[in-house]
């Protein structure tokens, strides 16, 4: 077997990568007979030297590998026909801007597993950058009040690494805010671990919602039943919210009245409540005005968020007058909002060795041993161009209808 980590397509650009070359080197080691090799690329985060010097083969197309990897969606134009493709696909909640790449798949034979869709037999996922997303969207967030300030933190580059971040957080003088963070999954955990880098205290519930003014920087963290309750006024029931979120309604505002910044980490189905419409800054007087959106869900559950942001300019203002987009701190009476997609990519180096970690037991090794284990099979949407029974409910978003 011939395994292929693919250069990024996608704009903006990506420089993580499925494997480090120390990793790819471990594995061509461990399986003699097979190879793992690497399509050249100047914008990943490892240099084409960088792989080279750990004897591993770097080629110019991917045309001779049985399996290809890489982390955003491939282009359309540089998908090659009967390959099997693996990266974060964002199609199964059906993302209209890329039902053409699921058509395209189709039409050429692809069998394409989602890394989103790698999960153990209890549904917990097993590979995922979703706690260096939680880490990066703080200290951007952070960075953008602070400029909202008129000060700053160091803008991160391309080599930046986890120690640097944990070195400025930990030094950086910070404000005297309240933070709401939501959610309880990685993300969430990702922006506890900064917030208690950069020495922030974590409230109680009732601290939270105090109108008492706090010392310095300071947290709480609101886990979905805080933030949603029953229509019917009956008990949350978590299994009952994941299968019948249109059931319940927001109770974010208890929150919002006291929140300074908002880093929003839950997952949010369409069904389920929104917690902040676009009106809402105004009607209810929200002394809100910075959002680290690291969910990112475009016009989701935070209506502010109405576009994403990139790493080269990860902020614009929301204008609570007008509802519409503004320049980045161009006046105080906007929100900024910050919503770069692609968090983890500001850590390239750390987030990339983390994450082969993670894929070299659960999908390397199977598939170098000639296994297709339940977790892949979990993560399959398409096989040979057609629907896996699971993603089956997908067909008439292939079509378009």
């Amino acid at each position: 077997m011939k395994i292929g980590l693919i250069a990024e397509t996608k704009i903006p650009e990506d420089n993580r990568v499925a494997l480090t070359p120390k990793q790819v080197a471990q594995l061509n080691a461990e399986f003699p007979n097979d190879e793992i090799l690497v399509q050249t690329s100047a914008i990943r985060a490892f240099t084409d030297k960088e792989y080279r010097d750990e004897g591993v083969r770097v080629v110019g197309n991917m045309d001779e590998c049985d399996v290809l990897f890489g982390i955003k969606e491939a282009r359309i134009d540089s998908l090659i026909p009967g390959k099997h493709y693996f990266f974060f696909g964002h199609i199964a909640k059906q993302q209209e801007y890329n039902r053409p790449l699921l058509q395209a798949m189709m039409a050429k034979n692809l069998t394409f597993s989602d890394y989103e869709y790698l999960v153990d037999e209890k549904g917990e996922r097993v590979c995922a950058f979703g706690w260096w997303a939680g880490v990066v969207g703080v200290y951007y967030t952070l960075r953008g009040y602070l400029l909202k300030m008129g000060r700053t933190l160091p803008k991160p580059t391309r080599t930046f690494t986890l120690a640097q971040m944990r070195t400025v957080l930990s030094t950086a003088p910070m404000p005297k805010v309240k933070i709401l963070i939501t959610g309880n999954g990685r993300v969430a955990q990702g922006t506890t671990y900064a917030m208690k880098e950069c020495r922030a205290q974590e409230l109680t519930y009732d601290q939270f919602v105090s109108d008492e003014p706090v010392d310095g920087i300071s947290f709480y963290r609101a886990t979905v039943d805080e933030l949603v309750k029953r229509k019917d006024g009956q008990a949350f029931d978590r299994k009952d919210f994941r299968n019948h979120p249109e059931e319940y309604e927001s109770d974010f505002m208890k929150f919002a009245k006291h929140t300074d910044i908002l880093i929003p980490c839950h997952f949010w189905d369409p069904k389920a409540p929104v917690y902040l419409e676009q009106e809402y800054f105004l009607r209810h007087k929200l002394p809100i005005k910075m959002i680290g959106d690291i969910t990112c869900d475009i016009c989701g559950s935070i209506k502010s968020t109405i576009r994403p942001a990139t790493h080269a300019e990860p902020y614009y203002d929301f204008n609570p007058f007008t509802l519409k987009e503004e320049l980045p701190f161009s006046s105080q009476d906007n929100i900024t909002v910050m919503a770069v997609d692609t968090c983890p990519n500001a850590l390239a180096i750390d987030a990339s060795e983390y994450f082969g970690d993670m894929l070299i037991p659960h999908v390397f090794r199977p598939l170098l041993n000639g296994e297709n284990p339940p977790v892949i099979e979990r993560a399959t949407i398409v096989k040979d161009g057609k629907l896996t029974k699971k993603y089956a409910y997908l067909d008439s978003f292939s079509k378009g209808q």
